[in-house]
């Protein structure tokens, strides 16, 4: 990925000092990646159909 990829945690995190949050950078309207801060070279880039199919069961 040669992209420079602007990460921003999650809302819900803790703050600054939390290192266990996702975080989220998007190189298009429709290209997300995601990362967890723990694991910060494990970047995983879902398709909208797999990340709307993963939010759909994270809400219900």
């Amino acid at each position: 990925m040669s992209d420079v990829l602007h990460w921003q945690k999650s809302s819900f995190s803790g703050g600054d000092e939390d290192t266990d949050c996702l975080e989220i950078a998007a190189t298009s309207p429709t290209t997300l990646h995601l990362r967890e801060s723990d694991h910060p070279t494990t970047i995983l880039t879902p398709t909208p159909t797999a990340l709307r199919a993963l939010l759909t069961t994270l809400r219900s």
